[in-house]
């Protein structure tokens, strides 16, 4: 027979479980509500940005700092893990700092345990904005990922790329290796596959859970749930050449309009500028020869 568990063995088993939880929930957290990634006003010039150890802007020092890793301003522990004790007094503004992070450009406060666990947790290590490839350090925006492929985005790029990122590879919707209907999706690929194609021989999928995409690794969503179109072609003037900068009317292999070439266009323009000198030199000259001719008459006269 086992032993029965007592009270404060419950308790015990409770409470571990519960910061379990916690822990595994920190991981689970929103990008744009990490403290690395917080907003921020600078002291000086008075710009909104991201939680920066220096400004972006004018490269101020900000005198009032938020730790990267646990967000706080105010150090309010009197004996705890801080690598510069200071018992009985509350440390805020510079003596509160530890470090400074070389992923988010932020500061860390001289906690044990931030300075050990930020380096190697830092949300922003490979925070490259898919649309315009920049860094934390290229631009002073915070940084977002998108609902749809999990990459990373700025800013200025956020709501343009989420508006255009339902769109496959395919002019259809057909699977990539049969002409059966793709019934799913991978956002990050852009292309669909049958329920066949999907798997992949020899991987053990877990119960309950999306199917990842077999070419990335991405969890794969149905077709129908999702609002994709696919590759569009917008018909009309296509120049095939490079300009020439002397050239005002395209270049010599591009096609015109109604699928002439450039050197068609070119050549009737020209011509019907010719006729066009021509018709009206011939009209001034008989133009003047009438005028002349009744000037003649009227003197006889």
């Amino acid at each position: 027979m086992p032993k029965k568990k007592t009270g404060q063995r419950k308790k015990a088993e409770k409470q571990k479980l519960r910061q379990k939880e916690i822990r595994t929930a920190r991981d689970n957290i929103a990008l744009a509500e990490h403290p690395s990634n917080a907003p921020m006003e600078c002291e000086k010039c008075h710009r909104k940005q991201k939680n920066r150890a220096f400004c972006y802007f004018c490269a101020s020092v900000q005198r009032l700092p938020i730790c990267a890793q646990c967000g706080k301003m105010k150090c309010m522990i009197k004996t705890g893990d801080c690598v510069i004790k200071h018992p009985g007094i509350f440390t805020t503004g510079l003596a509160m700092v530890g470090a400074i992070c070389d992923f988010c450009e932020a500061w860390v406060c001289h906690g044990r345990k931030c300075l050990q666990t930020h380096a190697c947790t830092c949300p922003l290590q490979e925070a490259i904005c898919i649309e315009c490839e920049r860094a934390v350090w290229d631009h002073g925006g915070r940084l977002f990922r998108c609902s749809f492929c999990n990459n990373f985005l700025c800013e200025d790029d956020q709501f343009e790329h989420q508006a255009s990122c339902q769109v496959l590879e395919s002019e259809n919707y057909k699977c990539q290796s049969c002409n059966k209907l793709g019934q799913y999706s991978c956002l990050r690929c852009k292309t669909c596959y049958c329920e066949d194609h999907v798997k992949r021989k020899g991987f053990k999928y877990e119960k309950n859970k999306a199917l990842p995409c077999p070419k990335c690794g991405y969890e794969t969503s149905q077709t129908k749930d999702l609002s994709m179109s696919v590759r569009s072609h917008k018909f009309g003037r296509q120049m095939q050449g490079a300009a020439d900068d002397d050239d005002d009317y395209g270049s010599s292999s591009g096609y015109g309009y109604y699928g002439g070439t450039g050197d068609d266009l070119d050549d009737a323009y020209s011509d019907s500028c010719d006729d066009y000198d021509e018709e009206e030199e011939e009209d001034d000259n008989d133009g003047t020869s009438e005028e002349d001719s009744s000037h003649d008459e009227k003197k006889a006269n």
